[in-house]
């Protein structure tokens, strides 16, 4: 792994679930890694009620779009996070995965997307604990 670990978050359009980890990965890391995101058939728009819920916290997703899986991505990720693309994702070999199981957020009230959004942050922390924990 680089000095700087890279991680590529994939789901189904890009759009809501790994927007929303790589938007809240970059907040939480401050600079200690390196994070992406894809889709492997990238939606038109952002999620609106992902964005709406990533600005309540803070964020702003407004440089974010969808954007396709490239291969020079792929082999540039130290890990790459899978969530719900399943087969549709392709896989490349000596890469670390990790699959997250999500619910998709696409067309769900705020109300119901605040609990994915929750969960997708629980996770982004873990996996920044263990790839570049804070010096002490």
């Amino acid at each position: 792994m680089a000095d700087k670990p890279v991680v590529l978050f994939l789901c189904t359009h890009n759009a809501g679930r790994s927007l929303a980890a790589k938007v809240l990965l970059e907040r939480h890391a401050k600079g200690r890694v390196e994070v992406r995101s894809a889709g492997s058939e990238p939606g038109d728009e952002l999620n609106p009620a992902v964005v709406a819920v990533l600005k309540e916290r803070g964020c702003d997703p407004a440089s974010e779009c969808p954007k396709p899986i490239t291969e020079q991505a792929a082999e540039e990720a130290d890990i790459i996070v899978t969530m719900g693309c399943g087969d549709s994702c392709t896989y490349y070999p000596a890469k670390r995965y990790l699959d997250w199981k999500l619910e998709d957020p696409a067309g769900k009230p705020i109300e119901d997307v605040r609990p994915i959004v929750d969960e997708i942050d629980r996770k982004v922390k873990a996996l920044l604990d263990e790839l570049a924990p804070p010096s002490i």
